[in-house]
């Protein structure tokens, strides 16, 4: 397992032994536009050049303010990400990201972390 520490705080960031991007928000957490920023920079520098799926636990996340929402539309190096939730809050802030019209990679939000693994790690449909 490889682990990237996270400075002044907000992200615990690990690349699982499946090639998984785990990324977890602290409890009570209000993601602001430079946490966001920060939290996609260790997820680029963390992968390289290799795109991974991943895993955002977001149980408990207080806010995500709409710079944040902005920063998570853009592409990064996840191929797709699961958010993964445990309240009607964290749907609903799961549905504010979700309602960005245009994301960069396939999202959905679960409340089972064994759904959103299995999600993550399905081969992805082949394009013609």
């Amino acid at each position: 397992m490889t682990s990237q520490p996270a400075e002044a705080a907000k992200t615990d960031l690990t690349l699982d032994e499946r090639g998984v991007i785990q990324l977890k928000w602290p409890r009570g957490v209000s993601i602001t536009e430079s946490d966001a920023e920060a939290a996609m920079q260790k997820v680029n520098d963390l992968c390289g050049a290799r795109r991974h799926p991943m895993l955002v636990d977001m149980a408990t996340t207080a806010k995500v303010s709409r710079g944040a929402r902005t920063v998570f539309g853009r592409p990064c190096q996840a191929s797709r990400v699961a958010l993964l939730g445990a309240s009607p809050v964290d749907k609903v802030l799961a549905n504010f990201i979700l309602g960005i019209n245009k994301l960069p990679c396939p999202t959905r939000f679960f409340t089972s972390r064994d759904d959103a693994m299995a999600w993550l790690l399905k081969e992805p449909a082949a394009t013609a």
